[in-house]
């Protein structure tokens, strides 16, 4: 889950590592600097942190607070590497990843499909040559056209994700939202088009998407220990209800830089993570967006790649510079989320990476 604000301030500032200054002082302990920080105050919310250098960590971090389980408070907990924790929107990155997957299996349609035409009982839909003409690329880069707002409340039944959850049928729900736009040209934030694509997954690989990320992405990757909370209706959020350790979230951001592989073994096509992190939308804060992953504002290939969940949860990824960044954060529903992961960044990962140098 994530907000507007959270969205839109989030492109306010970037992970910037290549055009600052070499650093005079030499690499900060990022552990002790972090520790320091939230014992100040300075870090509000910061659960655990992980910073990785070119396969070296710089930090792994752990602290204390109050934290949630899909929106339930579970109170307050002592985080360790064997904790998990609430990626919410995060999750919207790894099911674009699993899309991939499948894909190359060639149990799910290419992305230059037509959507609604993958969902025969809904039929009646395709009446409609507008709708009729929405892509699986379309939902991949939440371009369909369709009517959707997340900028209320979570709390609020009129968020379009929440009238999701509680609807009778959740697929069609997505799918019959009024055409707003004509399906690819405007991007609209939809924790709905992740739904649907992985409704897609399920059904084209024949297994729930919480047993098929396990076989295909988590055991290759050495992660034994995960949930993703189901809904009302039995079904795997795939828009946020994934629960990871932070050192394995880590994982998903190494495997990245190594352009899909893991322990020698090709996890995920690298072709696929290229089209991932290919710029398919511009979002209106000045972002750009992929196939469920955000992108810097600028480069091409662009400079960072990112999940960005609610509570301020965030996996950055910086290939140019082999920096992988997790936060974990408690800081949910608040409209400044965003802002703790971008301090991180900025204040603490920047001049320690900087000060490194680029081997």
């Amino acid at each position: 889950m994530s907000s507007l604000v959270s969205r839109v301030a989030a492109a306010t500032t970037v992970l910037l590592v290549a055009s600052l200054p070499a650093a005079a002082q030499e690499v900060r302990d990022l552990d002790r600097a972090l520790t320091g920080a939230v014992e100040a105050g300075e870090l509000s919310g910061l659960h655990a942190a992980f910073v990785a250098h070119d396969g070296e960590v710089l930090a792994e971090a752990y602290f204390s607070g109050e934290d949630q389980r899909w929106g339930e408070p579970i109170g307050m907990r002592t985080f360790g590497p064997d904790e998990l924790h609430d990626l919410r929107s995060v999750t919207k990155s790894v099911v674009g990843i699993l899309y991939g997957i499948a894909l190359s299996e060639g149990k799910v349609p290419p992305v230059d499909a037509p959507l609604i035409a993958q969902f025969p009982e809904y039929a009646d839909l395709l009446d409609d040559p507008q709708r009729a003409s929405i892509r699986i690329e379309d939902a991949l880069s939440m371009t369909m056209g369709t009517e959707w707002n997340e900028d209320l409340p979570y709390s609020d039944p009129r968020n379009s994700e929440v009238a999701m959850e509680m609807a009778d049928d959740r697929y069609r729900f997505v799918l019959d939202r009024p055409m707003v736009s004509k399906p690819g040209e405007a991007w609209t934030y939809s924790g709905g088009a992740t739904a649907i694509v992985g409704k897609l997954i399920s059904d084209g690989v024949g297994e729930p998407i919480d047993t098929y990320a396990e076989r295909v992405l988590f055991a290759p990757l050495g992660i034994s220990s995960f949930e993703w909370v189901r809904g009302d209706d039995g079904i795997p959020s795939a828009a946020s209800g994934l629960r990871l350790t932070l050192p394995d979230l880590a994982k998903l951001g190494e495997m990245i830089l190594q352009e899909g592989r893991y322990d020698g073994r090709q996890v995920v096509p690298a072709v696929w993570l290229k089209a991932s992190m290919t710029p398919h939308a511009e979002v209106p804060s000045g972002l750009r967006y992929g196939y469920f992953w955000w992108l810097a504002p600028y480069g091409n290939p662009p400079a960072w790649a990112a999940g960005f969940g609610n509570g301020g949860q965030r996996l950055t990824v910086q290939p140019d510079m082999g920096v992988v960044v997790a936060v974990l954060a408690g800081n949910y529903n608040q409209p400044g989320d965003w802002q703790l992961p971008v301090k991180i960044i900025e204040e603490y990962v920047v001049p320690a990476v900087q000060a490194r140098g680029k081997p």
